[in-house]
């Protein structure tokens, strides 16, 4: 009901609603109306009221909502269940719990604080309370094992592109995963997946994107590398409309790669990176290669020219940018 009652104020958010019109298109009582306000009001919204002109909404909380979220929502399956945290160790974990538990495909955790949130490589991933949008989203795609690394791939792409429409900010992908403004990583993905007898059973896609961070909010190690889209734009970003974006992207190009395959994906991915055409220093395990990389093959690896002129793939590793 509440979801219901902050989509009619959303959609028409200049009008007064007096408390009979909402419940006669909520098919609820006045009173009922009322309580729903004020649970609202608990929460955080703020409404204006006055006899004989009825409520507007004036204000929407800073703080992640659930009914909020869901009624911003476009999607058909990713978000439709979703848990919504205040602190976590990290939400790759209690999306896994929750996978034993019987979550389902689209299945998402959020959480406004991660106290280990952690990236590739295992590296901690920084992610204060309140200032950016640290999620996980259960996939189960009926695809081969060996394709599981193109997945990080199109969740790249799709929030790119979701950040892109809602700031039009100039963000580009670096192979495989981060998401750079200026130079500057502004989101980390972080794919993980289970196997059984050569099958994939499921994905949990880790995201995170420093969305309201100010500069002192950074370690200083990291204010060099790391940036926000609310430094690069100068202005907050309403973090329920990017949630809401980048689901919306991520179940589109989902549902286009799983019945067309991963080229419109690669395509994609090659309109929006900034690592095609650079130089490169690349970490491979013990073996550090510089190269110039010239795209990604069907499979998803990077493709790269050595000075010797070779082609070779980079499937894994550490790229330094010249």
């Amino acid at each position: 009901m509440e979801e219901q009652l902050l989509k009619l104020f959303r959609e028409r958010p200049e009008r007064d609603w007096s408390g009979e019109d909402l419940s006669r298109l909520l098919h609820c009582s006045r009173t009922a109306v009322w309580k729903h306000i004020q649970s609202l009001k608990t929460r955080g919204f703020e409404f204006e009221s006055a006899p004989r002109r009825g409520y507007r909404l004036v204000r929407e909380p800073d703080s992640l909502d659930a009914a909020l979220l869901a009624s911003r929502l476009s999607t058909k399956r990713f978000g439709r269940r979703l848990n919504v945290l205040d602190t976590v160790d990290s939400t790759q974990s209690i999306a896994q719990q929750w996978i034993a538990d019987g979550a389902e495909e689209g299945a998402l955790v959020l959480a406004e604080e991660q106290t280990g949130g952690r990236g590739r490589r295992g590296r901690p991933w920084h992610s204060p309370p309140g200032k950016g949008v640290w999620m996980s989203l259960v996939l189960q795609p009926q695809i081969p094992l060996q394709f599981t690394p193109q997945l990080t791939l199109l969740t790249a792409v799709a929030v790119c592109r979701a950040i892109g429409k809602l700031t039009q900010l100039p963000i580009g992908i670096k192979w495989p995963n981060d998401l750079l403004i200026h130079g500057k990583k502004v989101c980390g993905i972080l794919l993980e997946s289970k196997a059984e007898d050569e099958r994939l059973v499921h994905v949990i896609a880790g995201i995170g994107i420093s969305a309201n961070l100010a500069l002192e909010d950074f370690p200083e190690t990291l204010r060099d590398i790391a940036t926000s889209l609310m430094i690069e734009s100068g202005r907050r970003v309403d973090r329920h409309e990017l949630i809401a974006e980048v689901l919306s992207q991520l179940e589109q190009l989902y549902d286009l790669y799983l019945s067309q395959g991963f080229e419109p994906i690669r395509l994609l991915w090659e309109a929006l990176n900034v690592t095609v055409g650079r130089h490169l220093l690349i970490q491979d395990g013990s073996e550090s290669i510089q190269a110039v990389a010239t795209g990604i093959d069907k499979q998803g690896a990077l493709e790269v020219r050595t000075p010797d002129g070779r082609t070779r793939k980079i499937y894994s590793g550490e790229l330094e940018m010249a």
